[in-house]
């Protein structure tokens, strides 16, 4: 169902954002594409937005009824910067937000959980997509896919903890529908891939499919906090490593249907997202 109404894609160049965005504007659909810098995107208007500068925020809020939103990225606690964006948003006359969080974090918990749990009470339609890790961690720009590039390693403090990988198209895929369709979800949606794998199962089939061998080394939380802090501050490396002794845990071992239930098509296998990516 195409929309004459103006969504803005915060984030537009990024993982989920970028192809939330292509995907909108294939289906016809009026999209402002927000970025730091911004990105001219097929098909949208580019518009520049930085979370911490209010000075970008109004225009790009002028005649938006509807909206993407993605987290400033690295944020231990963005409730602070985003609560008085979406306040403003409300007022400019925004109806529809949708709210790319984890399946890590509840609502009320720690980061994103804040806004999440703020969410219903600001917009008159919502909706909190709780995808689990993204497959494009592997074959993108992400800490894990360079070390598997640069050294033929997977670093982590998971132990043998499986993950319901997502692909981000499939992600995107559910974003459209919640801003699309006539009526939002009003719920928060956990996004999964087919299969829950471990991450010894990730370094198994990239070396199927690429041929090169790689090897998950496992880390203890302290070393993988360690190894996070050379790239992010340590507060940060700190909750990342929370979230690996998580999925140790088997906090993360788990599918859901929300995909194929919102799409009407079953979600990307690890392995299809491989053999696209990576041959």
């Amino acid at each position: 169902m195409t929309t004459t109404a103006t969504t803005l894609v915060i984030g537009a160049t990024g993982t989920t954002g970028s192809r939330t965005t292509a995907q909108l504007t294939a289906a016809g659909h009026r999209v402002r594409a927000a970025s730091r810098r911004a990105t001219p995107v097929a098909g949208a208007e580019a518009v520049p937005f930085d979370w911490y500068d209010p000075t970008t925020h109004a225009a790009t809020l002028d005649g938006v009824e509807r909206v993407y939103l993605i987290p400033p990225l690295g944020d231990p606690d963005p409730a602070p910067i985003m609560l008085p964006f979406l306040r403003r948003a409300r007022a400019a006359g925004v109806r529809r937000a949708v709210l790319l969080s984890s399946s890590a974090v509840p609502e009320g918990g720690p980061a994103v959980g804040q806004v999440h749990r703020a969410l219903p009470e600001l917009f008159e339609q919502w909706a909190v997509l709780r995808p689990s890790w993204f497959m494009q961690n592997f074959t993108g720009t992400h800490a894990h896919a360079r070390a598997i590039r640069e050294e033929g390693l997977i670093r982590s403090a998971t132990g043998s903890g499986r993950v319901g990988f997502v692909d981000a198209e499939d992600i995107a895929a559910v974003a459209v529908r919640a801003l699309a369709d006539e009526r939002a979800p009003g719920t928060d949606l956990v996004l999964t891939g087919p299969e829950a794998l471990g991450y010894d199962d990730i370094a198994a089939l990239v070396t199927e499919v690429t041929g090169r061998p790689v090897t998950h080394r496992r880390l203890s939380w302290e070393q993988q906090r360690d190894h996070l802090a050379t790239q992010v501050p340590v507060e940060f490396a700190a909750m990342l490593a929370d979230m690996d002794r998580a999925i140790a845990e088997g906090a993360e071992d788990r599918t859901t249907d929300t995909v194929e239930r919102l799409t009407g098509r079953p979600p990307r296998s690890f392995r299809a997202h491989l053999e696209a990516a990576l041959r």
